[in-house]
């Protein structure tokens, strides 16, 4: 399994119309290209001096549904998230390996 970690810091200003976009909008688009499996949303529990910060994690199969997933659909939803955010955010995003799972 692989996991497509996304990291982002928002702005308070748009935290919860960002939160509701992403509930039901974003995370529903990602879910229907049929690259992941399941999902995560998470908070981070720690405070930032601005902003609050929030990760998705996307579970895959494999690198090569999600590598599908970055090279047909990331672009446009990563686009559609920017242009509505823009200057409101920052996103980092990582990739892993689960090795053992209990």
């Amino acid at each position: 399994m692989v996991i497509y970690n996304v990291t982002v810091n928002i702005e308070q200003e748009v935290e919860k119309d960002w939160k509701k976009w992403m509930m039901e909008v974003h995370i529903p688009e990602v879910m229907e290209t049929g690259s992941f499996s399941a999902y995560t949303f998470s908070r981070l529990l720690h405070e930032e001096q601005q902003g609050t910060t929030y990760t998705i994690q996307y579970f895959s199969e494999n690198f090569d549904r999600l590598q599908e997933y970055l090279d047909h659909h990331a672009p446009e939803l990563q686009q559609e998230h920017t242009d509505r955010y823009k200057g409101k955010f920052v996103a980092f995003r990582s990739f892993m390996q689960v090795e053992k799972r209990g």
